[in-house]
């Protein structure tokens, strides 16, 4: 991790240009509109919403975000069927259940009230803390950097759980029965990520600062690539670079993204390629596509011609 960690606060941040100096000190190459919305969010203390095909950057940079102000990073990823017990709390049966047995074993609850019994094994102790609560009620040395809340892929979750997170974004609190209210004393910072499965509802939008995502130019990557991957020569990362953008026109399933051209630039170092040439795309493809139809779709058109396209150009 490059740069120093400094705490960010929203009198921390002076301008656009500060985000985008203070994300590349985190190898994190943001763009002026991605800088703005970032910016923002700091500022007002408001969730950020980035949409985007997978693989453009929406995880990477909120794990940068984290990384900056020196707050812990912490991750729900949502998925069909999350609920209350996997994203905020569950109570640890296990550890209850032997609570109770050692209790018995040494007679502490002979003329116990089953009420003060409840009480006990429903306290703090027992309390599996998950990642919105973990959010809510995060302490540290510095009480006033707050964790970097991530709450990935949204769009997979179902509608009633997008209500609650809602609900919860809204008071930044939440309410455990037998515990009483958590609220934060200093919000996290949320980026709420979404691939556009389904769309997200526009109550939950309205809540955030929105900013799409998309795949970066050429010279963009190049960019990225040589700082995610410096042992790449530029000519190889700009080779890279020219193939994937080709290929994203080409209306595939699953587009490659920049975590698959990192990927596919390390494969081809690794294979020892200096030039790039139709063998070593073939060679190396699952690296870059990771649907079978893509791939034979590519193929279809022949390695040598998408590379004469591009290197032609």
């Amino acid at each position: 991790m490059a740069g120093n960690v400094s705490p960010v606060s929203p009198h921390d941040v002076a301008s656009v240009d500060d985000v985008i100096a203070a994300l590349a000190d985190q190898r994190y190459l943001a763009d002026e509109g991605l800088a703005t919305a970032v910016f923002l969010a700091l500022r007002l203390r408001r969730p950020i919403l980035l949409e985007g095909e997978a693989g453009v950057g929406k995880t990477e940079a909120a794990k940068a975000l984290a990384a900056w102000s020196g707050g812990e990073f912490i991750r729900l990823q949502c998925y069909e069927g999350i609920d209350v017990a996997q994203a905020v709390y569950e109570w640890d049966y296990s550890r209850q259940l032997l609570h109770l047995r050692a209790a018995e074993a040494a007679g502490a609850t002979e003329g116990v009230a089953v009420s003060d019994l409840e009480d006990e094994l429903y306290g703090e102790r027992f309390l599996v803390r998950r990642p919105l609560l973990r959010a809510l009620s995060a302490s540290g040395d510095d009480a006033s950097t707050p964790p970097v809340l991530l709450i990935d892929e949204v769009d997979r979750a179902d509608d009633e759980f997008e209500a609650f997170l809602l609900e919860i974004l809204s008071e930044y609190a939440v309410t455990i029965p037998e515990v009483g209210e958590f609220r934060a004393e200093v919000p996290p910072l949320v980026v709420i990520t979404s691939n556009r499965t389904r769309d997200v509802h526009d109550a939950l939008k309205r809540r955030c600062l929105y900013h799409w995502l998309a795949h970066p130019s050429v010279e963009r990557e190049v960019e990225i690539l040589r700082v995610r991957a410096p042992h790449v020569s530029l000519a190889l990362a700009r080779d890279v670079a020219l193939v994937a953008a080709e290929l994203r026109e080409m209306g595939l399933y699953k587009p490659p993204g920049v975590a698959e051209t990192l990927d596919w630039a390390e494969a081809l170092v690794l294979i020892g390629t200096d030039d790039l040439d139709p063998d070593a795309i073939e060679f190396t493809v699952g690296t870059l596509l990771k649907y079978r139809e893509d791939q034979e779709r590519a193929r279809a058109r022949g390695f040598g011609d998408i590379l004469s396209a591009v290197l032609g150009a």
